[in-house]
């Protein structure tokens, strides 16, 4: 066996989240549950077949994103991954929720914008996702002035009341 990174590719700002799923017709499920959650929504995802044809399989509303997911998919390699990517405006917490309750998804590594590495094991048949390094490590610990910080943020974006 033998550990590896891929570093997932994208517009600075742009959201993803990676997951793992085990169907094929998770495609078509994810798909349903992100237009019946978020109207209008602008995505694109892809999905690592792991029997059969071993194909990755993809979806979308937005063109742009639905490249993303179907290169950083076919990078990453690992049966039954899925890597959903969001259009400018839209974001993960307003659909983990319903990708957790799909059926067929079984664990969600990451959701994010930052820049991420996703930590596979490569052995004899295949990849698997170990998982991810999400971002940078801690530079310190949040004083009163980071505390107020972060709670009129929250406030100011329509997180909080």
């Amino acid at each position: 066996m033998q550990l590896i990174t891929v570093k997932i590719e994208k517009p600075d700002d742009t959201n993803f989240i990676l997951g793992q799923t085990h169907f094929i017709k998770s495609v078509e499920d994810i798909h349903e549950a992100l237009v019946t959650a978020v109207p209008g929504i602008k995505f694109g995802l892809a999905f690592c077949e792991a029997s059969g044809k071993c194909l990755v399989r993809w979806s979308g509303t937005d063109p742009a994103m639905i490249e993303l997911a179907r290169k950083n998919a076919a990078a990453i390699g690992a049966g039954h991954g899925f890597i959903v990517f969001l259009g400018d405006g839209y974001y993960p917490v307003n659909i983990l929720n319903t990708l957790k309750i799909v059926p067929e998804v079984c664990r969600i590594f990451c959701a994010s914008a930052n820049p991420t590495e996703v930590v596979l094991a490569q052995t004899d048949s295949g990849r698997g996702i170990l998982g991810v390094v999400d971002g940078f490590s801690p530079k310190g610990v949040e004083d009163e002035a980071e505390i107020k910080w972060r709670k009129d943020f929250l406030r100011q974006i329509g997180y909080k009341a």
